[in-house]
């Protein structure tokens, strides 16, 4: 325990984290009339994590899905592979990758042809991707989520005079008081995001998935290390900016889901707009600019303000690369059939002779 203590103590000290001439005592709750945040606090959020994982498989399960047969998504696949107990074995022990000799073997070894053993494995492939219902449910709830916590966002913080002129993050900091419901979004927020690294694992697999991983894990680091700094009110200005240009992003792909292209499109071009406007506007204008260059007349620096604004900065690297991403899909999207989340492969709107020579193209590779 002695040796735990040291190490915590090494680990909280008041050189990285506290501003010069500044120690925890300060922090105290409502010490000098201030309500300063509480590391501890942090803890409240595993709780909120689990609740909210808990909230979206009741809606997912008892309200999403539901909404999504009754509007035309089948809840399993039309097409399935038939039943083979030889073929399903197989499958399973090769990792679901039959080579082209393999598929050649297993013909003859049950009397079918080549082609028909390659449609099953098509099929097969075809049987272990999430169906569109279960897009749907995935997208519905994210939608849900972050339109409500920038409602509450906006709400929470209409009042406040960061909100409209960011200096006001760093003026006589570090003695800024948290109200009760910055407290709220900061927990509800800092919940959400825990139960995405969770849930990213289980959830449908992206080719963005290690990009989305960082991402998660930078904005966790960046609510507690705001959060432990008592840096909450730049940190629910990020908070507000992000969630703003979310919403119409899942609705776009609900709208996909639903084969209403063109209503998807024009909620992509929303979603485009408002995430250009947010993310490479409003962030390094409102955030970046100011943690990196204003708040240098106004506050003195410490070790772990350089971490914060680290992976502030580190947040508008992975905006740029997303800010491309989205700029591709809408060049794709003008030329060709529409916008599409190219993270993802799109089984709904696969044709037939399309999944044919993919498949036959993925057994050449393999073989």
């Amino acid at each position: 325990m002695e040796f735990l203590n040291e190490i915590r103590s090494a680990f909280w000290s008041e050189y990285v984290w506290l501003p010069p001439n500044t120690t925890w005592a300060i922090y105290a709750r409502k010490a000098n009339g201030i309500q300063y945040a509480q590391y501890n606090d942090l803890y409240y959020s595993l709780i909120t994590a689990i609740v909210l994982l808990l909230i979206r498989f009741t809606l997912e399960r008892y309200l999403y899905t539901p909404i999504g047969i009754k509007l035309g998504l089948k809840p399993f696949r039309s097409k399935q592979a038939q039943p083979n107990d030889v073929l399903e074995r197989a499958f399973v022990n090769s990792k679901s990758r039959f080579t082209e000799k393999q598929i050649i073997g297993y013909a003859k070894q049950l009397d079918w042809s080549v082609n028909r053993v390659q449609r099953w494995y098509r099929l097969r492939l075809k049987q272990d991707k999430p169906t569109t219902l279960v897009r749907f449910c995935e997208s519905l709830w994210r939608m849900t989520f972050y339109t409500f916590s920038f409602l509450y966002g906006a709400w929470c913080l209409y009042d406040k005079p960061w909100i409209y002129d960011s200096i006001h993050c760093f003026i006589n900091y570090p003695h800024h008081s948290v109200s009760t419901e910055v407290w709220w979004y900061y927990n509800l927020e800092l919940g959400f995001y825990l139960s995405l690294v969770v849930s990213q694992f289980f959830d449908i697999k992206r080719k963005d998935f290690w990009q989305m991983f960082i991402h998660h894990i930078v904005t966790v680091l960046l609510l507690a290390f705001s959060w432990t700094c008592n840096f909450h009110r730049i940190g629910s200005l990020v908070l507000v900016i992000h969630d703003f240009a979310d919403i119409p992003l899942d609705g776009a792909k609900i709208f996909r889901y639903l084969k209403m292209q063109r209503v998807s499109n024009i909620v992509f071009t929303i979603f485009a707009l408002a995430w250009i406007f947010s993310r490479i506007g409003l962030f390094p204008y409102r955030i970046i600019a100011y943690s990196s260059y204003y708040a240098l007349d106004v506050v003195e620096m410490f070790p772990a303000y350089y971490i914060f604004n680290s992976l502030l900065c580190s947040l508008q690297v992975l905006h740029i690369i997303w800010t491309a991403l989205i700029l591709k899909i809408g060049y794709d999207g003008i030329t060709k059939d529409g916008f599409k989340d190219i993270r993802e492969s799109d089984d709904s709107g696969t044709s037939s002779s399309e999944e044919s020579s993919s498949s036959d193209e993925q057994i050449k590779n393999d073989s």
